[in-house]
């Protein structure tokens, strides 16, 4: 009974990462350009201990590009091929995905945050645009909490606060439960059929962290536009709180939109995420 359960969230597993990843992967014929293992753009830096890749494109105001949890640049694809055509683009491997180095066991927001503000440093830029796709979108807010002096305009898309069902979808918290279990029991069966001890991380990070409170967001200067899909892991109203405590923010709700927007409707997310980063901020109301 119990090697049929770990049958079966083996399983489990491997269906809804390869689901996510085939969701967000473009096909290899949309782009020429080997985006995440590009040798012509790509680079290292050694940060807060660990070895981060990252790869450049295009010329223009400074825009960095933030993956989600089980992406890489590659997932960034669409929005490199698009953004890279009007903005010096950044867009990073985060730590324990892509081509850079884990080298912690204690995996943080805190920590890729200040990872990539390490890089925005290192190429001597004053601040740059942020765009982030689900924990991107997390440590895009924590970017405009904690090092506002670099940020521009953010863009967080499908973020969250915090780890529990206020903020995520019953069955989205119980997928990083069950995933972060089944993890910890292959790492001790010392099995070696996948990478467990970085999925063991990452749904470790999503499951405890993170944990910001509304009135931190009151911090943030930088204007901002938090998107999600109507049909998201994100509950629509947390979406709706995280809008209504940032001082200039706008909201965006995809009709027909799922966690996977920036892909499967890349044309209008990039067109609509430009017009944000290209036009003055505003706030406009209905009083008369």
């Amino acid at each position: 009974m119990r090697a049929k359960f770990i049958l079966g969230l083996i399983i489990g597993l491997t269906f809804i990462i390869s689901k996510q990843t085939i969701a967000q992967r473009p096909s290899k014929s949309d782009f020429d350009i080997p985006y995440g293992d590009n040798p012509e753009a790509g680079k290292y830096i050694v940060v807060n201990g660990t070895n981060l890749y990252y790869e450049t494109y295009g010329n223009g105001k400074p825009l960095m590009l933030i993956h989600g949890n089980l992406g890489n640049i590659n997932k960034m694809s669409h929005q490199i091929s698009y953004f890279s055509k009007h903005y010096y683009v950044i867009v990073p491997d985060c730590r324990g995905r892509g081509k850079s180095e884990m080298n912690t066991d204690s995996l943080t927001y805190d920590l890729i945050t200040a990872d990539l503000i390490a890089l925005i440093e290192s190429l001597n830029l004053d601040s740059c645009h942020i765009i982030g796709w689900s924990d991107g979108g997390i440590i895009g807010l924590l970017m405009g909490i904690n090092y506002p002096e670099h940020v521009n305009k953010i863009v967080a898309m499908a973020a969250n606060l915090w780890p529990d069902t206020t903020a995520l979808l019953p069955w989205t918290k119980n997928w990083i439960v069950n995933t972060k279990l089944e993890a910890s029991k292959m790492i001790n069966a010392q099995d070696t059929s996948n990478d467990w001890y970085s999925i063991y991380q990452l749904m470790n990070m999503m499951d405890k962290q993170p944990d910001i409170e509304l009135k931190e967001l009151k911090k943030i200067q930088s204007p901002v536009l938090i998107v999600a899909g109507d049909k998201d892991l994100i509950r629509d109203e947390h979406t709706v709180l995280m809008y209504q405590n940032i001082p200039n923010a706008q909201l965006w709700i995809i009709p027909g939109g799922t966690h996977f927007a920036p892909v499967r409707q890349s044309d209008l997310f990039n067109k609509t995420v430009n017009k944000f980063l290209d036009e003055p901020f505003t706030r406009p109301d209905s009083k008369f």
